[in-house]
C-alpha cells in the first residue's frame, strides 16, 4: 500500500494577514480556527501566492493588507493570481490596548489575519486603473494650486516683515505686480531672498499652468465629457469640480443612499455620545478632504446663483452660524450631484414663485 502524499484543502479557507513594507512583508497565515505560521518574505504578491498554493492546494484563499504607500498594485496582483484580497483602512482594524503598547510587524500581521478569519474586516473601494490615473492628475493639480498659494503667502509675509506696502496689483498677482517686486530697491541679501521666493513662485506657477491644461484636456475626453456637461448644469459646479466628483466618486451606485455618500465626502459630524448626552464635535476627520473642500467652495457660489439655495441658506442662518449652514448646503449640493449622476440627466433649477 502506498502512502498518500497528495494534499487537498478543498472546502477550507486559508487566511493571510500582511503587514506590508517597502523592503519586506510580515505574513501571518491562519485557518478558520488557529494560526498556522508567521514569517517574513520579499514584498511580492506572486511569491506569497505560490507559497499558499504549494502548501495549501485547492483551498480558498483570502488575504488582507492595510491601505498605504503601496496603493492597490498588490491587490491587483493577488486578484490576477485568483486570490481574494481586500484592502482595509488602518483605522478600521480593531486594536487592543496591549497591541498599541507592544506594536510590531508580527503583532500587526497576526491582528489582520485573526480579524479577517473572524469576518471583522470590510475592504475599502478599489478604483480601476483608469479611474486611479485620472484621480492622480486632478489631485496633482489641486496640490499645485495649494503650493502656489503657499508661495504667494510667503512673499506677502516677507513684504510685510520688511515694511513694504502692497498695492492693489498684489491682490491679483498680475505680471505688473511681479515686475514691481523684481524692481524693488533692496539690500543685496534682501534682494537675493526675494528673488529666491519669486523663482519658487515662478516654477510652481508654470507647473500649475501645465497641470491646468492637462486637466482641461482630460475633461474633454469622451469618457468624461457628457458627465461633466450634466453635472455642470448644477449652479455652483464648474468643470474642474465636476471632474473631481467623477474621478473620486466613480460609480455612484456603490453608495446605497445620500448618507453613505456624505460619509465618503466627509460631510458628517463627529459625535460622542454617553448616557443622555450627545456631543457633536464638528466635521469628521474621515472622508475625502479634497472633495469636501471643493463642495464647500462650490456651495458658497451656489447660494449666490441658485434662489432655492439662497432661501435654504437664509433659513439655516436663522438658527446657526454661516459656517454650519454652508455644510448643510454642501449636503444639498451633493444630493443634486447624486441625482444627476444616477439619472444621467441635466439638473433643472427650481423656480421660486
Amino acid at each position: 500500500m502506498k502512502q498518500g502524499t497528495q494534499l487537498d484543502f478543498s472546502g477550507q479557507t486559508i487566511f493571510a494577514g500582511i503587514d506590508v513594507h517597502k523592503e519586506s512583508w510580515k505574513v501571518c497565515i491562519r485557518s478558520k480556527h488557529m494560526e498556522l505560521k508567521t514569517f517574513s518574505q520579499n514584498p511580492s504578491a506572486k511569491e506569497l501566492s505560490n507559497h499558499l498554493k504549494h502548501n495549501y492546494p485547492m483551498a480558498t484563499y483570502q488575504v488582507v493588507y492595510e491601505a498605504g504607500f503601496c496603493g492597490f498594485s498588490h491587490y491587483r496582483e493577488f486578484i490576477g493570481e485568483g486570490i481574494n484580497c481586500i484592502v482595509v483602512n488602518p483605522a478600521d482594524v480593531p486594536t487592543s490596548d496591549k497591541e498599541k503598547q507592544r506594536k510590531s510587524d508580527t503583532v500587526d500581521c497576526r491582528k489582520l489575519g485573526k480579524t479577517l478569519s473572524e469576518g471583522g474586516l470590510i475592504g475599502i473601494f478599489v478604483p480601476g486603473i483608469e479611474q486611479q490615473d485620472d484621480r492622480g492628475i486632478i489631485r496633482f493639480y489641486q496640490q499645485m494650486i495649494k503650493d502656489q498659494t503657499r508661495f504667494k503667502n510667503r512673499i506677502k509675509g516677507w513684504l510685510h516683515f520688511q515694511g513694504i506696502a502692497i498695492d492693489s496689483e498684489g491682490k491679483h498677482w498680475s505680471n505688473n505686480f511681479v515686475k514691481w517686486l523684481k524692481s524693488l530697491s533692496l539690500t543685496p541679501m534682501a534682494r537675493t531672498h526675494l528673488d529666491l521666493l519669486l523663482q519658487g513662485y515662478g516654477q510652481v506657477r508654470t507647473m500649475v499652468l501645465t497641470a491646468t491644461r492637462e486637466v482641461r484636456s482630460l475633461s474633454r475626453q469622451e469618457r468624461h465629457k457628457i458627465k461633466i456637461e450634466l453635472i455642470s448644469t448644477i449652479p455652483g459646479i464648474g468643470e474642474i469640480t465636476a471632474l473631481l466628483c467623477i474621478t473620486e466618486i466613480g460609480d455612484i451606485n456603490r453608495f446605497k443612499d445620500l448618507d453613505s455618500l456624505c460619509d465618503f465626502a466627509g460631510l458628517v459630524p463627529n459625535v460622542h455620545g454617553s448616557g443622555n448626552k450627545d456631543n457633536v464635535l464638528g466635521l469628521t476627520h474621515r472622508g475625502h478632504h479634497q472633495l469636501r473642500e471643493k463642495l464647500i467652495e462650490a456651495s458658497w457660489r451656489a447660494v449666490r446663483l441658485d434662489p432655492a439655495m439662497t432661501m435654504a441658506f437664509n433659513d439655516y442662518c436663522k438658527r446657526m452660524n454661516k459656517n454650519k449652514a454652508i455644510i448643510k448646503i454642501a449636503r444639498k449640493l451633493l444630493n443634486r450631484i447624486r441625482f444627476v449622476m444616477k439619472n444621467q440627466t441635466a439638473y433643472v433649477m427650481a423656480v421660486v414663485k
